[in-house]
C-alpha cells in the first residue's frame, strides 16, 4: 500500500512540475497576471508530493519492507537504525530521489525568498526549474523507480548496505553534495530567465548571487566531507585520488568559483554580463555531467552508484537537451547586450577578469584529464589512464597562479588603480609572506620548491587579506568601530579568503612533507615513522551488532612518552561476509597520527600502515571557514532590500540592450 502511494506522488509531482513550467511562463510572455500567480503555489505542491514520496521510502526502510526491491537490495534487519535512514540515499534510486527532493527544496525555496522580486522574473526563474523538474523525474519515473516491488517472492531479508556506507559519512556526505549540485539549477534558472526577458542588469546579478553563493558553499562542505569520509574509512590516509568521480564535483566547483566572482562584477560595475550567463549556464551543466557520470555505468568506482547504460543515456539526452536549448537562447539573445564601462589595466575588474581565465583554465583540464580516456575507451580507441601525477603537474602551477593574483587583487580599485601605488602597497605583504614562508619550510624539513610555492601561495593569501582589513579598519573611533563598520559580505569575503589559504596550506603541506610506511609487524614490535615510535601491543577481537572484528593495539610514543593509544580494526560483516578496514587515527590541528590494519600474513604477522599527517585539518577545516563565509556574505542586508527602481520596469518590455545607459554611467 505505502510504496504504491510513494509512485502516484511521484506522478502527481511531475504533473505538478509540468503545469509549472508551462503556466506562469505563458503568463509572463502575454503578460497575464493571473497566470504568473500561479508559480508558487504549483511550486508548494511539487515539493509536497515529492517530500511524501521520500517519507514513504524512508518508512520502507524503517520497517525493513523488503517487498520493495531497493530496500532488499540495500537493507537488512541487523543494521543499525541510523545506517537504514542513511540507506534511503544508499544506492542509485534513492540517491535521485533525494536530489529531486533537493530540487524541489530549492524551488520552493525560491518562491518562498523571492517575493520582493518583480512577478515576471519570479514566474520565469520557477518554470525553469520546473522544467528541470521535468525532465529528472521522468527519468527516476520511467528508469528508477525506487517502490518497485518483489512480489510475490519476498525475502526474508535484505541484502545489506555495502560496508563501505555504513558510516557517519553518508548521513552527512551525499545531502551537503547534493544541496551544492542542485543548487546551480537556480543559478542557471536565473540567468535563462534573464535572457529571456533581456534583464541582463546590475540588479539580476544581485538576485542571482545569494543564491550562487549558497550553493557553492554547500558544495564546498560536500566535497570537504567526501575528502574526510574517503581519508578515514577507506584506510589509505589519502585526501583527493583525482578519481574521476572526485572530479566530477570538483568541475561545477571550479566553475561555480568563477562565477561567484563574475557575478560581483557584474552587479557592482555592470560589466561581464555575457559571460557571467554563460558561466552559469555552464555550471549547471557540469553539475549534471557529475550526475551523468556518477549513474551511467560508464565508470567503476567506489563512487558509483548505477551501471546500467539505459539510464546513462537518459541522463546524456537530458543533459543534451538542456545544453543546447540553454546555449541556442544564449547565441540569440546574449549578442545584444552592450556595456561601455571602461577600466584600467590594474583595476580590480582585470584581476577578477584573469581569476575567471584561470579558474576556467583549470575546469578544462580537469574535464579533460578525466574525460578523454571515457571517450577513448568508448570509441575503442584504446584505453588510457591519467592519473595523479598528471593532475598535480597541470593543476598546481594554475592554483598558485590563482592564489597570487588573489593576493594582488584585493588590494585593487574598481576602474583605475594606480601602479605605483599598488606595487608600495604590495611590497609589506610581499616580505612578510617570504619570511613566514621560509620558516615554515625549514621547521617542516628542508626547501622544496612546489612546497615552498604553495605555503608563500597560502601565506602572500593570508597576509594580504589581514593587511586589507588593517587598512579597512581604520577609523577616527578606534580599530574596534572600523570592524564593527565593515558589512558582512565583506567580512564572508574575508572568510572566504583564510579558508582557501588554508586548504593550500594544508594540501601543500601535507602532499610533500607527510610520511607513509607499510611495515609487518607482530605484537611487541616497534616501527618509526618520523619522529614518532609505534608499538604494537596485542591484537584482540570484538563483536559488532553486524559484524566482528579484530581489532590492533597501537601506543604511539613521542621522545620516550606515550602520546596516543590506538585501536584499528579489521572488520567481517554478517551479511555478504564483506571485510573492511576502519582505521583509528590520533587527530590534532598540527598533524594526525594514522594506523590501519592491514592483510594477516602469518599467524601472528600483520600488513600494517603507518602515516604522519602534517596539517591534513587544516584541508577541511579551511572548506569549512570558507563555507561559512559564504553564508555570511548572503546575509548582508543588501540582499534583503527591494529595488523599487527595478520593479517600476514594465513587464516584457526592457530589451536586453537596455541596460546600456546604467553601464556608461556606471563608466
Amino acid at each position: 500500500m505505502f510504496p504504491e502511494l510513494g509512485q502516484i506522488a511521484l506522478i502527481l509531482a511531475l504533473l505538478l512540475a509540468v503545469l509549472l513550467s508551462v503556466v506562469p511562463l505563458v503568463g509572463s510572455v502575454t503578460g497575464r497576471d493571473n497566470l504568473q500567480a500561479f508559480a508558487r503555489p504549483l511550486s508548494s505542491g511539487m515539493f509536497v508530493f515529492i517530500a511524501l514520496a521520500f517519507g514513504l521510502l524512508t518508512h520502507a526502510f524503517m520497517t525493513d519492507d523488503f517487498s520493495v526491491a531497493y530496500v532488499a537490495n540495500n537493507s537488512n534487519s541487523m543494521l543499525p537504525w541510523y545506517y537504514k535512514f542513511s540507506a534511503v540515499w544508499g544506492g542509485h534510486e534513492g540517491s535521485l530521489l533525494l536530489w529531486i527532493l533537493m530540487l524541489a527544496g530549492w524551488t520552493l525555496a525560491v518562491a518562498i525568498f523571492s517575493r520582493r522580486l518583480p512577478a515576471v522574473m519570479i514566474s520565469q526563474v520557477l518554470s525553469v526549474l520546473g522544467m528541470v523538474s521535468v525532465g529528472f523525474l521522468l527519468f527516476i519515473i520511467v528508469t528508477s523507480n525506487p517502490f518497485d516491488r518483489l512480489l510475490p517472492n519476498v525475502p526474508a531479508d535484505g541484502a545489506d548496505l555495502n560496508p563501505l556506507l555504513q558510516d557517519v559519512g553518508l548521513i552527512m556526505h551525499p545531502p551537503m553534495l547534493y544541496m551544492g549540485y542542485v543548487g546551480f539549477s537556480v543559478a542557471f534558472a536565473f540567468a535563462i530567465a534573464a535572457l529571456i526577458n533581456g534583464r541582463l542588469d546590475a540588479a539580476w546579478a544581485r538576485w542571482s548571487r545569494p543564491w550562487t553563493t549558497v550553493a557553492w558553499a554547500f558544495l564546498s562542505i560536500g566535497i570537504a566531507l567526501g575528502s574526510w569520509w574517503a581519508y578515514y574509512e577507506l584506510g589509505w590516509g589519502g585526501w583527493w585520488f583525482w578519481d574521476p568521480v572526485e572530479n566530477a564535483s570538483l568541475l561545477p566547483w571550479l566553475s561555480g568559483t568563477a562565477l561567484m566572482h563574475s557575478l560581483a562584477v557584474t552587479e557592482k560595475r555592470g560589466v561581464f554580463k555575457s559571460w557571467t550567463v554563460l558561466l552559469a549556464i555552464v555550471t549547471f551543466a557540469l553539475s549534471l555531467l557529475g550526475t551523468f557520470l556518477v549513474r551511467s555505468g560508464v565508470l567503476t568506482s567506489v563512487h558509483a552508484f548505477a551501471s546500467d547504460p539505459e539510464r546513462g543515456k537518459f541522463l546524456l539526452m537530458l543533459l543534451a537537451v538542456t545544453m543546447i536549448a540553454s546555449l541556442a537562447l544564449y547565441a540569440f539573445r546574449a549578442p545584444v547586450v552592450h556595456v561601455r564601462a571602461r577600466y584600467g589595466s590594474l583595476s580590480r575588474e582585470i584581476f577578477l577578469l584573469l581569476n575567471n581565465v584561470l579558474l576556467v583554465s583549470a575546469t578544462l583540464l580537469v574535464a579533460i584529464g578525466t574525460l578523454y580516456p571515457l571517450v577513448l575507451d568508448y570509441l575503442e580507441l584504446g584505453k588510457l589512464s591519467i592519473g595523479e601525477p598528471f593532475f598535480n603537474l597541470t593543476f598546481s602551477p594554475l592554483a598558485v597562479a590563482a592564489g597570487l593574483l588573489l593576493g594582488a587583487g584585493i588590494f585593487s580599485r574598481w576602474k583605475k588603480t594606480d601602479g605605483g601605488w599598488l606595487g608600495r602597497k604590495l611590497l609589506w605583504p610581499l616580505a612578510v609572506s617570504i619570511v613566514a614562508s621560509t620558516a615554515v619550510i625549514i621547521g617542516y624539513g628542508g626547501f622544496k620548491p612546489w612546497a615552498f610555492a604553495g605555503v608563500f601561495t597560502a601565506m602572500w593569501v593570508t597576509v594580504a587579506t589581514f593587511w586589507d582589513l588593517w587598512d579597512k579598519s581604520s577609523s577616527r573611533k578606534g580599530r574596534l568601530h572600523g570592524l564593527k563598520r565593515q558589512s558582512r559580505s565583506y567580512w564572508g569575503m574575508v572568510l572566504g579568503h583564510l579558508g582557501l589559504a588554508m586548504v593550500m596550506a594544508g594540501a601543500t603541506v601535507v602532499s610533500n612533507y607527510g610520511i607513509e610506511r607499510d611495515v609487518r609487524m607482530t605484537p611487541g614490535d616497534v616501527a618509526t615513522v618520523g619522529d614518532y615510535q609505534f608499538v604494537f601491543t596485542d591484537i584482540g577481537e570484538r563483536r559488532g551488532q553486524n559484524f566482528t572484528a579484530q581489532y590492533g593495539g597501537f601506543d604511539v610514543m613521542l621522545d620516550g612518552k606515550k602520546v596516543a593509544e590506538l585501536h584499528p580494526e579489521k572488520r567481517q560483516y554478517s551479511v555478504g561476509m564483506s571485510v573492511m578496514t576502519e582505521a583509528d587515527i590520533d587527530a590534532g590541528l598540527f598533524r594526525d597520527i594514522f594506523v590501519a590494519i592491514g592483510e594477516r600474513l602469518t599467524e601472528d604477522a600483520w600488513a600494517i600502515r603507518l602515516q604522519y599527517k602534517p596539517l591534513v585539518r587544516w584541508l577541511w577545516l579551511g572548506a569549512l571557514v570558507m563555507a561559512i563565509g559564504g553564508f555570511l556574505a548572503v546575509s548582508d542586508k543588501r540582499y534583503r532590500i527591494r529595488d523599487r527602481a527595478d520593479e517600476r520596469v514594465p513587464r516584457n518590455t526592457r530589451p536586453a540592450g537596455g541596460v546600456k545607459g546604467e553601464a556608461e554611467a556606471l563608466s
